[in-house]
């Protein structure tokens, strides 16, 4: 037998599945004087390393037995309730009882496509979308309607066209891939208008403490008790290596729920559970977040004047009020895809658009990502790509 050829025969769902693109260009950004501002990575310098020593110090003296062993698939009963307040703070109809902890809010996507999403069934999806949802859904096979909007967000009176769906995925903090957020009276409109249909929300917050001017509104979630998903992350306020996420769920999808989490792999880490709990319930991201803000704003500004100066006429972006990204629309002639070898060849990297679309790419997108790269190099990083637009359009 060779290698390229297997007794083994792939599902029909595996044959959906592609390389993230994201994943791919980042292997170009590997090449010596490359300046990337392609990963959604956070920045590690704000990963808050003595206090994760301490607490996995203190993990390992007060519970070694506990944390090393098999744990509840629930999730560690302390982080749930941390978890649970976070969310009751912010309006949303909560208990602790109702709060899954998932390994990264990405397996909260899988876990959320496997219950609900059939074959052939309707996933609503903003225009663009994050990726990574996308490829968490693919495998299940459902037919993506994506939903019209603006800077924004999604139009209210464009879910009537989805009514059928089985959710409309949602991610109204600082967007990945847009970095837009949803206004107060767009979320209240939107949950008014899904919950008239009885169309159930699936709410994506990754990036939600990372604003910089104001707070955001409270969640979607808030608005639809009973009628929404809640995802939350760990991996931008303290380290993506924890894998650490939360799903929050009504009662009657729990259970289901759960059982989806043991089939995947038992539990979420418990040792790493328990050292996120002890660093949160000392009050870490009070005193860890405004930092981490005060940082990115700083790059977030340096990439906005850096646009302003080095762009051609023509490009269109709004600046975030938080997250990790801008959002590039090219004079329309322009293919982010085609322009990228170029950039990379003059040593900037971004990451084209037309990936973030589930139905109709837009080719003359870009993505750019701010928060691991300092002012000076940001600045140079655009001007480079500046120069590679103008002369394309040249």
């Amino acid at each position: 037998m060779t290698a390229s050829t297997t007794p083994f025969t792939l599902a029909r769902r595996a044959q959906r599945l592609e390389p993230s693109v994201i994943r791919e260009i980042l292997k170009l950004t590997e090449r010596p004087g490359v300046i990337s501002l392609a990963g959604g990575l956070p920045s590690p310098d704000g990963f808050p390393v003595e206090a994760l020593r301490a607490a996995t110090e203190r993990v390992l003296t007060e519970t070694p037995r506990e944390a090393l062993q098999y744990a509840a698939s629930e999730g560690f009963g302390p982080l749930r309730e941390w978890a649970a307040a976070q969310l009751q703070a912010q309006g949303v109809a909560v208990t602790p009882g109702q709060v899954l902890i998932t390994t990264g809010s990405q397996q909260g996507l899988d876990l959320v496509g496997k219950l609900l999403v059939d074959a052939g069934s309707r996933v609503a999806v903003e225009s663009p979308t994050y990726l990574g949802a996308l490829q968490a859904f693919t495998p299940y096979e459902p037919e993506f309607a994506s939903v019209d909007g603006d800077d924004e967000g999604p139009l209210p009176a464009a879910l009537d066209a989805v009514r059928d769906a089985r959710i409309l995925y949602l991610l109204p903090n600082y967007q990945n891939p847009s970095g837009r957020c949803m206004g107060a009276a767009r979320r209240a409109a939107l949950a008014d208008r899904a919950g008239a249909l009885g169309l159930p929300v699936v709410e994506d917050n990754p990036y939600g403490d990372l604003w910089y001017d104001a707070p955001p509104p409270p969640p979607v979630s808030a608005l639809l008790p009973g009628g929404s998903v809640y995802l939350g992350s760990l991996s931008k306020v303290l380290a993506p290596g924890l894998r650490l996420g939360f799903v929050a769920a009504p009662v009657a999808l729990f259970p289901k729920l759960l059982q989806a989490k043991q089939a995947a792999d038992l539990h979420t880490p418990g040792f790493n559970q328990r050292i996120a709990h002890a660093v949160l319930a000392d009050g870490l991201l009070e005193r860890h977040l405004p930092a981490v803000r005060a940082r990115y704003k700083a790059q977030r500004d340096a990439m906005q004047a850096a646009l302003e100066a080095h762009l051609p006429a023509g490009c269109h972006w709004v600046q975030p009020q938080g997250g990790m990204f801008f959002w590039v629309e090219l004079p329309e002639r322009l293919d982010a895809t085609a322009l990228l070898p170029r950039a990379v060849d003059a040593g900037v990297a971004y990451v084209p658009g037309a990936a973030f679309y589930a139905t109709a790419p837009k080719a003359n997108r870009l993505r750019l990502s701010f928060v691991t790269v300092s002012p000076e190099r940001i600045t140079a990083a655009v001007a480079l790509l500046g120069a590679i637009l103008k002369e394309a359009l040249a």
